[in-house]
């Protein structure tokens, strides 16, 4: 679907690592190109042609944003990617929100980005992160959220789609019974926003993360959603040009109101404008036709598997691109080494969910993550490779 779009695959490659960061189509490279090579201004500064179509340029791409996920305009802000726009709710908005003692739930497949924050709250004031159980295909249910909610709970802290196991998680179910207990919730959406359709406000969201480069889009660029209600009470972690109407001598300063409040400094401009231009590319596209199609592709990829013996599926019933795995007997990196002499991308090691091995009780997998570009060639081409009767020896 759309290969054509993407110089990269015109090499000899099969790329099967989307979960770390997605292929970028000429449109987006073109539309990067289009501003250094033509309006190469700087952003919300100038009173000259070129710096307002940055300008209007650059505004569009949130625009373009909020309508992708369902927010107004004002609650998108542009972040360097995920994990800082997870620390910036973390410790802009929780880190004053929050008291000693107070909980935050989270799971022991999360993210290292959704995870560490927390660890540094619970240093610093005294929170308590504690851990919703998963069920025995390590999913998370709103059963179990809601025999972990205490009356300490104050946050719920979940991505949508984990990077390993892949699961979907019921979001709407747990927000609507997180919130009837006053509880706040914040979702990675670092796995789930390049792959289906999201709203936001059709969710309740509460906070929301995500990057660019997982959807097509450059790197360097990450969005942070919130509720225009808690925006307007988080604290900005860096304060410079670009966020404030005017300071005095005296210290007095006016603050410009949220999302450039947020937005410090000279942003990532070509990127947010790159981000812009992908996200009209997959709405062309259509999100429901790329998570139909990925969930077709991880069926085919799972049947063929299952023809391999020696092949360990740790993450079968969930229902995403993913596919966690190893080869009985072979270190995960050394298999990755091995289908990489055939040109095959995967990715090997903890993929940064390093407490997942508590509950899979292995530390290293092999990841499959596919895409809307991937196809059913390249996986009979992976298959063909993982059984090939020499495997071992060569990986010796």
């Amino acid at each position: 679907m759309h290969r054509e779009d993407f110089e990269l695959l015109k090499q000899d490659i099969i790329y099967f690592d989307n979960g770390a960061t997605t292929l970028k189509p000429k449109c987006v490279v073109d539309a990067i190109s289009d501003y250094y090579n033509n309006y190469s201004a700087n952003a919300h500064r100038g009173d000259y042609d070129i710096s307002l179509k940055v300008d209007e340029t650059y505004e569009k791409s949130r625009f373009l944003v909020s309508e992708f996920i369902g927010s107004d305009s004002n609650e998108v802000i542009f972040t360097n990617n995920a994990t800082d726009a997870l620390n910036k709710i973390v410790l802009g908005y929780f880190a004053h929100y929050l008291n000693k003692d107070d909980e935050v739930l989270i799971t022991t497949s999360e993210h290292a980005s959704l995870v560490l924050p927390w660890f540094e709250l619970s240093k610093n004031i005294g929170i308590n992160v504690n851990y919703i159980p998963l069920d025995n295909h390590h999913h998370v249910t709103l059963d179990n959220v809601k025999k972990s909610i205490t009356r300490h709970t104050k946050v719920i802290s979940l991505a949508q789609v984990t990077n390993v196991i892949g699961d979907v998680r019921p979001i709407k179910e747990i927000i609507e019974f997180a919130h009837l207990n006053n509880i706040l919730v914040v979702i990675d959406g670092a796995q789930s926003i390049p792959h289906m359709k999201i709203n936001v406000k059709e969710l309740d969201i509460d906070f929301l993360a995500f990057s660019a480069h997982k959807m097509c889009g450059p790197t360097g660029v990450g969005v942070l959603y919130g509720k225009y209600s808690l925006l307007k009470k988080m604290y900005p972690l860096i304060v410079g040009g670009g966020m404030n109407g005017s300071f005095e001598a005296n210290g007095d300063v006016l603050y410009n109101e949220p999302p450039h409040f947020y937005e410090a400094g000279t942003p990532n401009i070509a990127g947010v404008i790159g981000f812009g231009k992908c996200i009209e590319y997959l709405n062309k596209i259509g999100m429901d036709n790329i998570h139909k199609y990925e969930l077709e592709l991880r069926e085919y990829a799972l049947n063929r598997l299952k023809e391999i013996d020696n092949i360990i599926i740790y993450n079968e019933y969930s229902k995403s691109g993913i596919i966690a795995f190893n080869y009985k007997d072979i270190f995960a990196q050394d298999l990755a080494i091995y289908l990489n002499k055939y040109h095959i991308c995967v990715r090997a090691g903890n993929h940064c969910a390093k407490i997942l091995k508590d509950e899979i009780n292995i530390k290293n997998t092999c990841r499959l993550s596919f895409y809307f570009y991937n196809t059913k060639e390249e996986v009979d081409k992976l298959i063909d490779v993982l059984k090939n009767p020499n495997l071992k020896k060569e990986i010796i």
